[in-house]
């Protein structure tokens, strides 16, 4: 269980959250729905660990690792987190984008959960392309197989969807939704699209300018 306690964030005079308290059940699958410039990827980023809050904590299962003091690494948060873009390394091929966390595994278990992943998300036949060689719904793809490969325990999707034709983003949102249901994983969806967040979520936080919405 993720909480929020009081989370505030600014950048310079600009307030991004104001006060933002929150509790992110087990496998809970939450969408924070709002307007550009509302607040809700910077929430996303300091749950992943990616920014420090000014004021409030975040506790994963009653352990502080956000607070103004400290931030756990978010190599240690056992969270997947998702971009706008796919973010794919351009020097690697789309198997070693996917193996890139699993170096802890032996062997046999990385090839084992890499063809795993590239059958799940139907990307077989491009495994040993390169991102530039990979058609962007593919990317979107290997990206949430990268996310996937760990196996986290929280994944966290920012836009994921962004710019894809109508007919991709319902392939890649029904890919999403059966993917969560399958591994278990906790879920927080970032979007600005009502559609996308009632297909994939079964919680729907408003954001309005820095605050939840009532």
């Amino acid at each position: 269980m993720i909480e929020l306690a009081g989370i505030s964030k600014s950048y310079g005079s600009h307030p991004a959250l104001s006060n933002v308290s929150l509790t992110i059940p087990d496998q809970a699958r939450i969408a924070l729905l709002g307007p550009s410039g509302s607040g809700k990827t910077t929430l996303l980023r300091l749950i992943a660990g990616l920014e420090v809050p000014d004021a409030g904590t975040i506790s994963f299962d009653g352990g502080i690792i956000s607070s103004p003091e400290y931030v756990l690494p978010p190599s240690e948060r056992s969270m997947g987190f998702v971009f706008q873009s796919a973010a794919l390394w351009p020097h690697m091929t789309v198997s070693d984008n996917i193996l890139f966390g699993l170096s802890h595994l032996p062997e046999k278990e990385q090839q084992q959960r890499l063809g795993t992943l590239l059958e799940r998300m139907k990307i077989t036949p491009v495994k040993d392309r390169f991102p530039d060689q990979i058609s962007g719904g593919e990317a979107r793809r290997v990206g949430l197989a990268r996310a996937l490969a760990p196996r986290p325990t929280t994944l966290l999707f920012d836009e994921p969807l962004t710019n894809l034709d109508r007919k991709l983003r319902d392939d890649l949102l029904s890919l999403i939704s059966e993917t969560i249901r399958e591994t278990g994983s906790a879920m927080v969806y970032v979007t600005h699209d009502e559609y996308e967040a009632e297909c994939v979520a079964d919680t729907i936080i408003r954001f309005d300018k820095g605050t939840i919405s009532r």
